[in-house]
């Protein structure tokens, strides 16, 4: 993620959101990693497979609530003290942005002057369902954040094996996250924390609004009837990202 960010990070936590263990198909649905950056700033990464229809906003949300939870009371601080924080969007099977570009670097700006307001937010985007043609180069003719997203996109790909050997040999990291990634259960990571149980509500709650907007009604019916069985609202969501 430092080649997203520019900046050198540790993470934190990973919290993942998997569907059942006996649904092997849809493992590694969605899951959290929580870093900082060297000089204390949050960054946080979400990679999900199969994302929302209300993506987008939902990225603004929640890199909003990541700024903004920061601690700035008491008498020897200030809006001066808040730290950079950056939101990234890992995104798989589908597209958001018509471009063909698999990255993008969101903030505010004054789009009638092309002015940034200079702002300590950003939210940036991965769409590896436009992978296709960067994964056709060498490994030699990618840049280190090509190299990442055909990593994260073709990982478990038999046919890009050798590709994904020889990038994991080129770029630092990738060979420990790789194995991150491949072994990734329930009981070797932290999961339920507050803010994913959070995020899982806010999910389930906007799921079930646009669900009874859009005429969605058998949608609707299910997940109230999980509610009504008594299912977290983080079990809900791994049904729902694996698909009714």
């Amino acid at each position: 993620m430092s080649a997203i960010v520019g900046r050198e990070m540790e993470a934190l936590d990973i919290t993942a959101n998997e569907p059942a263990p006996e649904d092997e198909r849809d493992r590694q649905i969605r899951f959290d990693i929580n870093c900082k950056t060297a000089d204390g700033e949050k960054v946080n990464v979400e990679m999900c497979l199969n994302p929302n229809n209300f993506e987008p906003v939902r990225l603004e949300f929640h890199a909003a609530r990541l700024f903004a939870t920061q601690d700035i009371m008491g008498k020897d601080k200030s809006f001066a003290d808040l730290k950079r924080t950056y939101q990234i969007a890992i995104l798989g099977n589908r597209t958001y942005f018509p471009d063909g570009d698999f990255f993008h670097s969101f903030e505010y700006f004054d789009p009638a002057r092309n002015m940034s307001l200079g702002g300590r937010t950003r939210i940036f985007t991965v769409e590896l369902a436009k992978l296709g043609e960067i994964a056709k180069k060498s490994v030699d003719e990618m840049g280190n954040a090509e190299r990442w997203a055909v990593f994260f996109e073709y990982l478990t790909d038999p046919a890009m094996r050798a590709k994904i050997n020889k990038i994991a040999g080129r770029v630092e990291g990738i060979a420990m996250v790789g194995g991150v990634l491949l072994n990734i259960s329930r009981n070797e990571v932290e999961r339920a924390r507050l803010e994913s149980e959070y995020k899982a509500k806010i999910d389930i709650q906007a799921r079930i609004v646009d669900a009874t907007r859009e005429g969605r009604q058998e949608e609707r019916n299910n997940v109230l009837e999980l509610i009504d069985k008594g299912y977290t609202a983080a079990d809900i969501k791994r049904h729902l990202e694996g698909g009714f």
